[in-house]
């Protein structure tokens, strides 16, 4: 130790032994289970993204691998986002909470204005110049999970965490609420997808928060009968409404609205037990299925890479969900808890929606599959989910392996 400089002063040029000390514990306290599967599932989603891009793009005499390289650059900034707001003190989004949802509900409204874009029939974009795109409804995920998990702490607040505390009637309906604003906003786009989301989010939110069991019986039962309420007083689109019909019956229109999900399932279904090949695939390369580097991303692992590697995508999907679960029980305050069944709740359901819309047993809404499908904001966003929840996990209370 050089004379008069103290083992937790910083040397100049150095650093301090103690900042790095307390550096390398935290990396240590990583959740690398949870890393190592999204990093998995992010080098499979390179080659994927590649796979369902390159023949069209050579086709139109652009770079084929134009796709790819932009992925890589998203991802690359996505996993620097997640790095940041691992290393921040998620507490102190409890305060910031209101502030990052009205940032998040002026995106959405600027949508709506002039500042919007229509892109693939969705005014959901707004183009900030030199090509790149923001979906604000993305991060719009990110605000209500942080705001509502501010609200429905609140009644936990320093009572044990085992205890029966829980939202009231109240706390319900500002829930209900404010998941609302955002929903109305993004359905206005119109974006039924993303609006579902937020339903999911919403619901499991309140369910995991202690709210009680006929309260939430009461919630589902709305739920069904608002859904019923919109279809027969045609408030959706028309296109909506024959995503759902061709859901239930895609052959009786196979090369209008029920050409997607047919092309969906033969991908799937032509890959057997070990698939073509990657690269290989005859429904990818042929271009058959629209959009497939993004919604439907998860035909191209179910023709090249077959049974084998849906079931390693679902396998590596399920790992971060578990992980995710397994940092909520382990929160070391009810509002990181929620913080972390917010994300879980946001992700299990697109994962289930976007699997399910290609295997025919969902209808199909436009969801893309998190850490896999090829976007922007998608995956800034998803990517900021997985850094909440490693800055949840770096302050839990200790819980056995």
């Amino acid at each position: 130790m050089i004379a008069g400089i103290g083992a937790t002063d910083v040397v100049e040029g150095y650093g301090s032994r103690h900042t790095w000390r307390h550096r390398a514990a935290a990396l240590r306290r990583l959740d690398w289970s949870l890393i190592l599967a999204v990093v998995a599932l992010s080098v499979l989603s390179a080659l994927l993204v590649r796979s369902a891009t390159w023949a069209e793009l050579a086709e139109q005499g652009k770079d084929p691998q134009g796709f790819l390289k932009r992925h890589l650059l998203n991802l690359a900034i996505g996993f620097g986002l997640g790095a940041v707001v691992s290393m921040l003190d998620y507490r102190l989004l409890r305060a910031y909470a209101p502030i990052v949802y009205g940032l998040a509900c002026a995106g959405l409204v600027a949508v709506l204005s002039p500042l919007g874009e229509t892109i693939n029939g969705s005014h959901s974009w707004i183009v900030v110049g030199g090509g790149f795109q923001v979906q604000p409804s993305e991060f719009a995920k990110v605000g209500l999970v942080v705001l509502l998990a501010m609200l429905l702490a609140e009644p936990r607040d320093g009572e044990p965490r085992d205890t029966d505390a829980g939202p009231g009637p109240r706390d319900i309906v500002l829930a209900l609420a404010l998941a609302g604003a955002p929903a109305a906003l993004v359905l206005a786009q119109p974006d039924l997808g993303t609006t579902l989301v937020f339903g999911a989010v919403v619901m499991g939110m309140l369910a995991m928060s202690g709210v009680r069991k006929r309260w939430l019986a009461g919630l589902a039962g709305g739920a069904l009968l608002a859904g019923l309420a919109v279809w027969f007083l045609g408030l959706l689109k028309p296109y909506q409404i024959a995503r759902f019909t061709a859901f239930a019956n895609p052959e009786a229109d196979p090369r209008g609205a029920g050409y997607n999900a047919m092309q969906a399932r033969i991908a799937v279904g032509s890959g057997g037990v070990t698939g073509k090949g990657l690269f290989e695939g005859e429904q990818t390369g042929g271009h058959f299925v629209p959009e497939q580097q993004t919604d439907f991303i998860f035909t191209v692992a179910g023709e090249e890479l077959g049974f084998v590697g849906g079931c390693l995508v679902i396998v590596l999907l399920g790992v971060v969900l578990w992980r995710g679960l397994r940092i909520a029980s382990s929160a070391a305050d009810p509002f990181g808890a929620l913080v972390a069944a917010g994300v879980v709740c946001w992700l299990a359901f697109q994962m289930f929606e976007n699997i399910g819309m290609t295997l025919g047993i969902m209808p199909i809404t436009g969801l893309p599959l998190p850490f896999v499908s090829y976007g922007g904001s998608a995956t800034f966003a998803n990517m900021i989910a997985l850094g909440l929840l490693q800055a949840v996990h770096l302050r839990a209370r200790p819980f056995p392996a």
